[in-house]
């Protein structure tokens, strides 16, 4: 019995949050109340603060999804096969497709997303966690085959996000300032990543057998 009552919660939470990315995306998270909702969703206004106690809230389980999405996207190109260099450009490529997908299809709940980040919202703060967690192991990884340069895995999944954060961070999408482009900026990251190979030192020669020519 638990569990069905828990499961017809989940759903209406579910319903809920469809709802109101929907009515978002036509008018905007500022101009939708939660009596919109309540009312797209054929219930009162009451009903919905079942399961949400606040607009803010319903908003926070928004972004919360859209960045699941996000997070689903990277996980996907994480399980990629290759070398460390490859499958991290691959996860970086995921998160800024799924910004520039969100922000040019749905322009209005892109501004919640951009707006939580801004803020730090906690939902925003976990999705950090959640990538770096995806990030790290790889460079571990790269590190132990030698692919690597080496240092704190973590360090290193600090520096590389923070560099490539222009083209991650959905409060930066679409900004209009000069910046190189995610391509150039890859680049530029993967190189100070790689480990540079090992160069053979120089064979000194004894002053003594130094020769005129």
């Amino acid at each position: 019995m638990r569990s069905r009552i828990e499961g017809r919660s989940s759903s209406a939470r579910c319903k809920i949050v469809q709802a109101a990315i929907h009515l978002y995306g036509e008018i905007g998270h500022k101009k939708t109340t939660v009596a919109d909702i309540a009312q797209h969703l054929s219930m009162s206004s009451a009903n919905v603060y079942r399961f949400f106690p606040s607009k803010r809230s319903i908003e926070e389980a928004v972004v919360a999804e859209l960045l699941d999405e996000t997070v689903s996207a990277a996980a996907e190109a994480a399980r990629t096969q290759g070398p460390a260099l490859q499958r991290l450009a691959a996860i970086l490529k995921a998160i800024a497709d799924c910004n520039e997908g969100r922000s040019a299809k749905h322009r209005r709940v892109q501004d919640l997303v951009a707006l939580a980040a801004r803020q730090n919202w906690t939902v925003v703060l976990a999705y950090h966690d959640r990538i770096r967690g995806l990030v790290r192991p790889i460079i571990g990884t790269g590190q132990a085959r030698g692919e690597l340069q080496g240092g704190s895995p973590m360090a290193l999944t600090c520096c590389l996000l923070e560099a490539m954060d222009v083209h991650l961070n959905p409060s930066r999408v679409g900004a209009v300032v000069l910046r190189p482009s995610f391509e150039e900026m890859l680049r530029f990251c993967t190189s100070a990543l790689r480990r540079a190979p090992s160069l053979q030192p120089a064979k000194v020669i004894p002053h003594g057998q130094l020769r005129a020519g």
